[in-house]
This record gives structure tokens, sequence and C-alpha cells, in this order.
């Protein structure tokens, strides 16, 4: 397994300089269009598969309403914004069959035009999972790397791609992006728990100390962020990331906000399946705080979070409810009508006529880009 991207950067250069660079990446996080040229990624931080997009346009089949040109071509406009969301009912079930009027759209509360409307079940899906192997989640990894496995066969076909993401003390990119789902199996079953200790067991544990706050050994809003900017910011259409973690970071770089940041300007829907073994905790004598932080998270993206413990039917049955959502979302977008790209934020709402639940990313970010190709 080699190393995701810019991780080997933390202990090779100082934190000052790295702050730096990751400042300049956020600027210019927002990803282009397919047919243009996408930013640059952070020095020695390339994306494998070099691929292009747009994370504020429609997928490349969609058809805006009043874009359409002669011969089916279609003028895509630069500052459209497209959202991918769910609607359900108060008992939680999935509202189909709905059209474009019965939605608003809202941008820092002012009213949107709709430009373009789907019920979309088959678009190309971009799939991440993020899975943690750090010693909290000893009991629980094989039950993850099982149902993951049958997840993926089940929701990938052959228009989608995914990708495997391991992290504890670091974050190694164990499957680059591939159709094959047996590659995908394959490395998920390479995935070992890893504490950073190198004979023993796990410290606290009956094996030594109880690891300190600042000591590293679960890097999840670092490996969100990655796999966010590094896997998912130059795709089109349809992203999502899946975390099968218990929920707690230690020995990150970056924060929560870094994280939900870089997600949200790949436009990735963020879902987090919280599988734990909470005796791990009860050894520590601390207490279990990672669902607080994860639902920021999955709200600001649109995705949320199901609580499995370490249950094999709930984990099961939390992939099924995500299946069914990744297949059931809408698709609409709409022009701003603050054509000011400055890079700021503009918080997002939808609004139904039959007050159902609206899933959805909670905003985007208005971040210049570079021009269309002549």
């Amino acid at each position: 397994m080699r190393k995701l991207f810019a991780f080997p950067r933390f202990s090779r250069i100082g934190m000052s300089a790295w702050v730096l660079s990751s400042l300049l990446v956020l600027m210019a996080a927002v990803p282009c269009l397919r047919a243009q040229n996408p930013s640059t990624n952070p020095a020695n931080a390339q994306s494998p598969s070099q691929k292009s997009s747009d994370a504020q346009t429609p997928a490349d089949s969609q058809k805006p309403d009043d874009d359409q040109g002669p011969a089916g071509t279609v003028k895509v406009n630069v500052n459209v914004v497209g959202l991918f969301f769910n609607v359900k009912d108060k008992h939680g079930a999935l509202i189909p069959n709905l059209t474009k009027t019965d939605f608003q759209v809202f941008e820092d509360g002012t009213p949107q035009t709709i430009k373009y409307f789907a019920a979309e079940s088959n678009l190309p899906l971009t799939l991440g999972i993020l899975i943690d192997s750090s010693g909290s989640q000893r009991n629980v990894l094989d039950m993850e790397k099982q149902v993951g496995g049958a997840f993926l066969h089940q929701i990938l076909t052959d228009k989608d791609e995914a990708y495997v993401i391991d992290f504890n003390v670091d974050a190694e990119l164990v499957q680059d992006y591939t159709r094959d789902v047996h590659r995908l199996q394959a490395a998920l079953n390479k995935v070992k728990i890893n504490t950073g200790f190198t004979t023993g067991p796990i410290p606290g544990a009956g094996g030594g100390p109880v690891p300190t706050a600042n000591s590293p050994g679960t890097v999840l809003y670092d490996a969100v962020y990655l796999s966010a900017h590094d896997m998912l910011a130059k795709e089109v259409g349809r992203k999502a990331m899946i975390l099968l973690t218990d929920g707690e970071d230690e020995g990150s770089r970056l924060k929560i906000r870094d994280a939900i940041e870089a997600a949200q300007k790949a436009d990735a829907i963020v879902y987090v399946l919280l599988c734990a073994d909470r005796g791990f905790y009860g050894s520590f004598q601390v207490g279990y705080s990672g669902e607080g932080e994860m639902r920021k998270l999955t709200e600001a993206t649109g995705g949320r979070v199901i609580n499995v413990g370490n249950k094999f039917d709930k984990l099961r049955e939390a992939f099924d409810q995500i299946a069914a959502e990744l297949r059931s979302q809408y698709n609409l977008g709409y022009t701003s009508t603050n054509i000011k790209l400055d890079g700021t934020y503009r918080k997002l709402e939808i609004k139904n006529k039959q007050n159902y639940k609206i899933q959805s990313r909670a905003g985007y970010y208005a971040t210049p880009r570079e021009p269309l190709p002549q």
C-alpha cells in the first residue's frame, strides 16, 4: 500500500509551510468543468487518475431547460450550481415522482430560478470507501470488510467507479479508482489494524499507557480532506464518501472544519457509519464524542450518520439505506443571482411545497474558475 498523496509531506516539512500550501490549495479547490484543465494539486499531491470535473455543474448527460443549443448540444454556464438531494417523509421513507414545481431553491436567503431538474437513479457514481483501522476498531474491522464488500457488489454498476482509503496513524490509498468490485474487495481484505506500535498489544488494553491526545492514532479529518481534495474534487456527477469509523479523530493536522470545507468544495456527499466497540473506550475510561463531529460533517454535505455499533445486521441495513438513497436522488441546477465569484461560502436551502424533509448539502464556495478553452 502506498501513502495517500500529501501525507508524507506532513512529516517532512515544517507545519507553517504546510499550512501555507494548504491555504493556497483551498483557495483554488473548487473544481472546473471536465472540458477545462483542472487546477493543480499541492506539491507532490497529484491525483492518480488525472480526471477533470466541475463540482458545481450538472452531469455530462444533463441538459438545462433553457440552455440547449441546436442538434442536441448543450451550452453549460460555468456559474450553474448543481445539487443532488433526497426527499423523505416524516417517517424517513424516500419520496419519488416529484417535479420541479414542487421545489424552491434559496441561496443566502435569495430565491433562485431552477434551470434544470431531473429525478435521477442511474447517473454515474464516484464512491470513496474510507475505513478506520485504528486500534479502537479491532473488534469490528472484519465485519466492516465483509459488509462493505457486499455493498460494493450491490451498488456499483459498469458506469461507476470506487476507491478505498485506509486510515489509522496515517492514511493510505489501498485501491485507486476501479470498476472491478473484486479488486475493491481485495483492497478491503488487505486492511489491518495499525496502532502505530510495532510490537505488543495496543496501549490502554493491558499493553501500556493510554495514548495522549497529542499522539497520532486516527487521522480521520486528514483522510476526509485528502479523499475530497485529491480524489473527488476533479470528478463530475454524483460523488459520495462512506466512512466506516467510530468518529474519533486523534492526531490529524487538520480540523473538522477543514474536512467539511474540502468535502463541500468537492460537492461530495458524506455518509458516516458509526462502527464502535464501546468496550474499547470503557477500558480507557474516557468519553465517546465522535458522533457529534460526524453529524457536522454529514449535515453540511447532504449525507447522514447511521449508528450501527458492533451489530452485523445494523451495518448491513445501513448500507442498504445508503444504496437506496444514492439511487433515488433528485438533481437540480440554477444560475446564481450573485454573479461574484469571490470565494465566499453561500448557504443553500431547498424547500418543498409538501414540507417533506430535504437531505442536501448546506452550501458551496463561489470560487473563480479558469475560462473555457476556445
